[in-house]
């Protein structure tokens, strides 16, 4: 098959590359990055350089697919411009518009967790726009929606944390369970799902383990040589103050910390627990510990 992928060769684009190139299908990379050029031709794939805002880019790169991967880049969170649902509704309406131009019959979307809520989801919001955007596609493009619960690499956050004051903090209790997620994980389970026939919407979860946030500082504490590593909880209020110390703006602060209470709450995590994936993915936190650990002591 012919298959674009946007998201460049990121945490999960890199992999995703390698298991389609392996499985011998066509695969360009789209990246607004030119130095990206080399790297991806190195995997065997096509660079198309460009802008995913730019709908006619986005265009002449899906007209000849089989298949498109769309994912949302990252925002930065602590740009003071940053809004944040304007944001994912712009990469929302471009890839769109780009389907719609083009004979396109088959999208995988990468969405979120708690992508299910119109409220209460916090930053996650817009995924949930984006979601509905592509869902009112004619009924002839087929969409799986990808939803991946918490990935590892968010732990890195707590790295400065640990070093500083000897615990991982957040408005989440030690008892409460959070579903992690690798991003190689991630990477096959869309592969996945390219390569599986499908027609009309669909959703579809992928996470590897579901742990405590108590088991969760346990692991990273052994690994790192800080077997007592603690998780405390502290109130909305100190988590969002913590973060706007990091630069982040008041409100994304805001939204950020009604991500993680809807964590505690179990709202985030009410559909998931409807549709929970058949398997698991097969990176597990014991797993993470070892890069975790490399990062922490480099740090």
């Amino acid at each position: 098959m012919k298959i674009t992928l946007t998201g460049s060769l990121g945490r999960i684009g890199k992999p995703l590359t390698q298991n389609l190139i392996k499985a011998n299908h066509t695969v360009t990379v789209i990246s607004s990055d030119p130095a990206r050029s080399k790297a991806i031709e190195a995997l065997g794939a096509t660079p198309a350089i460009g802008r995913l805002q730019d709908t006619d880019f986005l265009s002449s790169t899906f007209k000849e697919a089989d298949v498109v991967y769309t994912m949302v880049p990252p925002p930065n969170y602590t740009d003071p411009h940053l809004d944040l649902l304007d944001y994912y509704q712009t990469f929302g309406n471009s890839f769109a518009k780009a389907i719609r131009q083009t004979a396109l019959k088959r999208v995988v979307n990468m969405s979120s967790i708690g992508a299910h809520l119109a409220k209460g989801n916090g930053i996650l919001l817009g995924t949930y726009q984006v979601e509905n955007i592509l869902n009112n596609l004619p009924v002839e493009v087929a969409i799986t929606h990808i939803r991946p619960t918490e990935i590892y690499y968010n732990l890195f956050q707590f790295i400065d944390l640990i070093k500083h004051q000897g615990m991982m903090a957040s408005n989440l209790a030690a008892d409460d369970l959070n579903v992690w997620v690798s991003t190689q994980d991630i990477a096959a389970c869309v592969a996945e799902e390219i390569n599986t026939p499908s027609q009309g919407r669909k959703v579809r979860y992928v996470a590897s383990e579901e742990l405590t946030y108590k088991e969760v500082a346990s692991t990273l504490g052994t690994a790192i040589g800080k077997p007592e590593l603690r998780w405390v909880k502290i109130t909305d209020d100190q988590l969002q103050e913590r973060l706007e110390r990091t630069g982040m703006p008041s409100k994304i602060a805001k939204e950020m910390t009604e991500m993680y209470a809807a964590i505690h709450s179990g709202l985030l995590y009410e559909d998931y627990l409807l549709h929970k994936p058949t398997q698991m993915g097969k990176v597990k936190l014991k797993d993470f510990a070892e890069d975790f650990a490399t990062i922490y002591h480099k740090t």
